[in-house]
């Protein structure tokens, strides 16, 4: 009986970390930019005396959903999208370089152009400063122009250019901050072949419906492994019962 509730404990806590992914994604189903975490089932023989064809089942991280999300038009200036392949540098919260597809731009308080998350975008030199101007407009790659103050139309500045890179995706690695990084660290070098669309955005890749349709399978597994449970201690009675009669 132990055997029986080792591998339906193992099967309904594969269910529930399967459901703790599937709900992360949903969650950030209208996070610009977000990439769905994907996992998977994968069987595992269980060591030790036995018969050598039991196995169970552990859930297991199976990487990123790379593909794109889709572009929505919002007709703002400081609004970005990666055109096809493509990342934006940014800086993490632990002050390394990382990677975005999140382009939704704006100017905090002390002037540094950063995302709708606050991460810092990164240019050639580090954090971009936006001086004080009438316009802000971003070039196809990646260049900052702007309109400083008091100046006409004609008077444009170059201020920087967004790190664009794009490393291949075997490389990158998620963290639990939903940026990217190169696994090992280090940072990727600019790519000038990636270009930006202004006035729009990249949704989330998620499908909310299929996020759905997996919670709801995830619950049914659930359930069936605490079904098995239930019937291995009634199992387990029953044989207690039976031993004390033949006692």
């Amino acid at each position: 009986m132990d055997r029986m509730l080792y591998l339906a404990m193992n099967g309904a806590k594969g269910a529930m970390q399967a459901q703790s992914t599937t709900s992360h994604n949903l969650a950030n189903a209208s996070t610009v930019g977000f990439k769905a975490d994907l996992d998977s089932f994968k069987d595992l023989h269980v060591h030790g005396p036995g018969a050598p064809t039991r196995a169970y089942s552990e859930d297991r991280r199976a990487g990123v959903d790379f593909r794109p999300g889709s572009l929505m038009t919002t007709g703002r200036g400081m609004d970005i999208a990666i055109k096809g392949q493509g990342w934006i540098a940014v800086q993490g919260p632990d002050g390394g370089e990382a990677y975005t597809r999140a382009g939704d731009l704006r100017i905090n308080s002390a002037g540094i152009l950063t995302n709708g998350a606050g991460h810092m975008v990164l240019g050639d030199n580090g954090p971009i400063a936006i001086p004080p101007s009438e316009s802000v407009e971003i070039g196809r790659d990646g260049s900052i122009t702007v309109r400083p103050m008091g100046e006409n139309a004609n008077n444009l500045a170059d201020i920087d250019r967004i790190r664009l890179v794009n490393p291949p995706q075997e490389q990158l690695e998620k963290g639990k901050d939903g940026l990217f990084r190169l696994k090992g660290g280090g940072q990727a070098a600019p790519d000038a072949a990636v270009t930006v669309v202004s006035g729009v955005l990249e949704s989330s890749n998620v499908n909310p419906v299929d996020a759905m349709v997996k919670m709801i399978e995830h619950s049914r597994m659930f359930e069936t492994q605490t079904k098995l449970i239930r019937t291995a201690e009634e199992n387990e009675e029953a044989t207690n019962k039976l031993l004390r009669l033949g006692g």
